[in-house]
């Protein structure tokens, strides 16, 4: 009996569910990976087409609403028939000379939204897509029209600097230079900076104050982990440093002028982020706000002209913004009026060195060119290493190549 009733107490008791498997989602899985390279070649495809349509004439806003066109059009067509988020990890903007923040104007305000290029400005362009949350950021810097000497200054310095900023990002134990009796040191927030000091200047140019890399992680483009250029007054200093198997934002923006930045006068901000910040709203128009962002954007940056209705979204976003259930990104510009640049690239760091997932194009050196140059051997020999360790395939394709060219 006392069988029975243990069988029939067992029979009764609920099963226990199995437990789901944990994801992992960090670059270990090579489906994360996958998925980081896919919108990378998306944000590649629609950086490219954005710029070659900033002519003299185009208007800021044209720019901007082909790119998120594009954006929602590419995204669409990769990874079908799977449940994953899909879409723009970041708007597309276009911050010309000056304005040195990522810029989207609306098309309900009028003065705005009638804003054209001409040839001669130097345009900002940045824009991102994500796939299951996984984000590829991007920014360039052109010229419309023809370069100038002092354009040609400021791309050249913006692209050796960020160019040596990736390779002091190289993690210590997979760096080139680290050997067991000479152990490589990674180096401070201080020493990048003054390292990317020195570059500028060969060039005529100024770091700007606080541009800040972040770590990337699923549906989040501003971890805990950051490496803060220049820290100006009350900005956070850098925190952490990068290790394999992480993914990373790297910004990087120089100036003409002293570096300073300050808010540009008469400029809305229309760019935001959700925040963690939970708070009950008590208008209608907010509330609809909150939940077509949560909808469509999460916690991925998005521009008040992407949602449905303009004119709701201006009114809606005022109470979210005071609530700090929104973050708002103020325009702001050089102090002095000054040309300014920026790069953004999303790289992966693996136990090879450092990945360009989506990175800008380097410069046309034939086109741009510039009486100045780097003299200084320490930052030559910098720029000289390696991202990337040589795989064994690329060495045997070299040792091949070498072989018949001694035949021949």
């Amino acid at each position: 009996m006392a069988d029975e009733s243990s069988a029939a107490a067992a029979a009764a008791a609920p099963t226990a569910k199995p437990q789901a498997e944990e994801v992992d989602y960090t670059l270990n899985n090579p489906d994360v990976l996958t998925k980081y390279k896919d919108a990378a070649v998306i944000a590649h495809k629609v950086l490219e087409a954005v710029s070659k349509l900033a002519v003299d004439g185009a208007t800021i806003l044209s720019l901007c609403q082909a790119g998120d066109k594009m954006l929602d059009e590419e995204t669409a067509k990769v990874h079908k028939g799977k449940k994953i988020s899909k879409g723009i990890a970041f708007p597309t903007t276009v911050s010309p000379n000056d304005i040195l923040t990522p810029y989207t104007p609306l098309s309900t305000d009028a003065g705005e939204a009638g804003i054209t290029v001409s040839n001669g400005d130097v345009l900002k362009i940045q824009l991102g897509a994500q796939i299951d949350g996984f984000p590829a950021i991007v920014s360039d810097t052109i010229v419309v029209g023809e370069e100038s000497n002092e354009s040609n200054d400021l791309i050249l310095a913006t692209h050796y600097c960020n160019e040596a900023l990736l390779r002091l990002m190289i993690p210590a134990d997979i760096h080139p230079s680290n050997t067991p009796e000479k152990p490589y040191k990674v180096p401070s927030s201080y020493e990048i900076t003054e390292k990317l000091k020195k570059i500028a200047a060969a060039y005529g140019c100024t770091l700007v104050e606080s541009t800040t890399s972040f770590v990337f992680a699923r549906n989040e483009i501003e971890g805990k982990k950051r490496l803060v250029i220049l820290p100006g007054e009350g900005i956070p200093k850098s925190e952490g440093t990068p290790e394999v198997g992480e993914a990373w934002g790297v910004e990087l923006s120089l100036s003409k002028g002293g570096g300073k930045v300050k808010e540009v006068p008469g400029k809305r901000a229309t760019l935001h982020r959700k925040t963690d910040t939970k708070f009950s709203l008590k208008r209608d128009s907010s509330r609809a706000t909150l939940n077509e962002v949560i909808k469509k954007f999460g916690t991925f940056p998005f521009g008040l002209r992407q949602l449905d209705d303009e004119r709701t979204a201006k009114a809606g976003i005022l109470e979210c913004v005071r609530s700090n259930l929104f973050r708002q990104f103020e325009v702001l510009g050089d102090k002095d009026g000054a040309a300014t640049s920026r790069l953004f690239t999303t790289i992966a760091i693996t136990k090879n060195g450092i990945t360009k997932l989506a990175a800008p194009p380097a410069p046309d050196f034939e086109k741009i060119t510039s009486d100045k140059k780097i003299e200084d051997e320490s930052i030559l020999e910098l720029l000289a290493l390696p991202l990337r360790a040589e795989s064994k395939a690329s060495k045997k394709k070299k040792k091949k190549t070498a072989k018949k060219e001694d035949a021949e």
